[in-house]
């Protein structure tokens, strides 16, 4: 919350609305999918790199979210198949855990055939198309064999 005095009431709940944004990303630091946990660092500069390395990770969560989130608005759609318990539920702001978790079943495979390398990806879901494409990739792409 901010302790700006000049607030009116209407910027002052805004911003109160807009802090569970940052809170959540410092709840990410130290959840599962970042998991800054205390652990014996040598130096003040691995301290650091560690910490940047996180804030990447965090970025692209971030990213994720935001492009995904902002490709659905200019839609006019919401995002239904991610929620585990019920997959009719419908969403227009998932969350990056929800998103990468539609796709942990997905398998790239590795075969040697003939003295070649072929690389197998398990066919994605509707969800899963619908995701790459609400993030602007080609869904081509995933079904290309390689």
């Amino acid at each position: 919350m901010s302790n700006d005095l000049q607030l009116g009431l209407n910027e002052a709940v805004l911003a109160y609305r807009e802090q569970y944004l940052i809170e959540r990303g410092f709840g990410r630091y130290k959840g599962k999918i970042l998991g800054l946990t205390p652990l014996y660092l040598s130096s003040d500069d691995r301290i650091k790199g560690l910490i940047r390395l996180l804030s990447i990770g965090l970025r692209i969560l971030c990213l994720l979210e935001f492009s995904v989130h902002k490709a659905l608005i200019a839609r006019g759609e919401k995002l239904s198949g991610i929620c585990r318990g019920n997959p009719k539920r419908a969403t227009v702001r998932p969350t990056a855990e929800t998103i990468l978790k539609s796709f942990e079943w997905t398998t790239l495979t590795e075969a040697h055939i003939n003295g070649a390398k072929h690389f197998f990806l398990s066919p994605l879901s509707v969800t899963q198309e619908k995701i790459l494409d609400l993030m602007g990739l080609p869904v081509y792409l995933a079904r290309l064999r390689f």
